[in-house]
């Protein structure tokens, strides 16, 4: 399979973005609370934890909960962030032995794994009987207007467009694809957040920020010209003068093991939908 990602960009990004994802820890705070949400829904209880890609947010509120939480991340810039032990892996690639950990966090961080299905092959192993997996993706639907607004302007200027948005799972695939890896119990919910901009340039500051900058390996190695780019963002103003920016987030969870504890009330809701 032709890798979709440049992992080393990627890794580039995140390493820029050390410095400056503070910045956009609201957005990262929020999803986080609502993904540690599902601890409290389950009679389990966790002693240690792997955050994997979390940007100095998830650690943090996991060792506040009393559990002992390593950090990684593919940039060792980001993952110092979290405080230690922190360590730099490449999802792809894990180090960890089998049953090292009952419980593995992925916030926002799985979306720019190449090979995802493989990923949480080796989260799976890397759990305890009876561990569980928390993870937000982004999926299907998230930019979509910004990413539609890129193509139109780069069309009409240059009679071409490259790829500018990185692609997103389908909401519907993730329970499938955690089934594939061989959790048990697979969960996937949706939620939709929609982020209001007085300036449209502050959302491009907010996804460079955070190290959400296009990382595609099929991308235009130039730089978007500047009038490009403003008659892109200048597309998605509303009446208003305002950007709306939708985030359509999977809220996925899975146990590793077949005799899985009396899940959360989510999972038993879904069972009987």
């Amino acid at each position: 399979m032709d890798p979709i990602f440049d992992r080393r960009a990627v890794r580039l990004h995140r390493d820029r973005a050390a410095a400056t994802v503070e910045r956009v820890s609201p957005i990262l705070q929020h999803a986080a609370a609502a993904l540690l949400d599902r601890i409290d829904d389950t009679t389990q209880r966790f002693s240690r934890a792997l955050d994997v890609g979390g940007r100095g947010v998830v650690a943090p509120a996991l060792r506040a909960r009393g559990i002992a939480t390593v950090a990684c991340d593919l940039s060792a810039r980001m993952a110092a962030r979290s405080g230690p032990p922190c360590v730099a892996v490449d999802e792809e690639w894990l180090p960890f032995a089998p049953g090292s950990f009952d419980l593995v966090v992925a916030n926002l961080s799985l979306h720019w794994v190449n090979d995802l299905p493989g990923a949480l092959i080796q989260l799976r192993r890397a759990l305890t009987t009876n561990g569980l997996l928390l993870a937000s993706v982004p999926t299907l639907g998230t930019l979509t207007a910004l990413r539609t607004a890129l193509i139109v302007a780069e069309q009409a200027a240059t009679g071409g467009a490259s790829p500018r948005i990185s692609p997103f799972p389908e909401l519907r695939d993730m329970a499938g694809l955690m089934q594939r890896a061989g959790f048990v119990l697979p969960v996937a919910d949706a939620d939709v957040t929609v982020l209001q901009y007085a300036d449209p340039w502050a959302l491009v500051r907010d996804l460079r920020d955070a190290g959400e900058t296009n990382a595609t390996v099929l991308r235009s190695r130039r730089p978007l010209a500047g009038a490009v780019l403003a008659q892109a963002l200048a597309g998605l103003l509303a009446e208003d003068g305002r950007v709306g920016v939708t985030l359509n987030i999977a809220t996925v969870t899975g146990w590793a093991d077949a005799v899985a504890p009396v899940g959360t009330a989510r999972t038993e809701r879904s069972q009987q939908n």
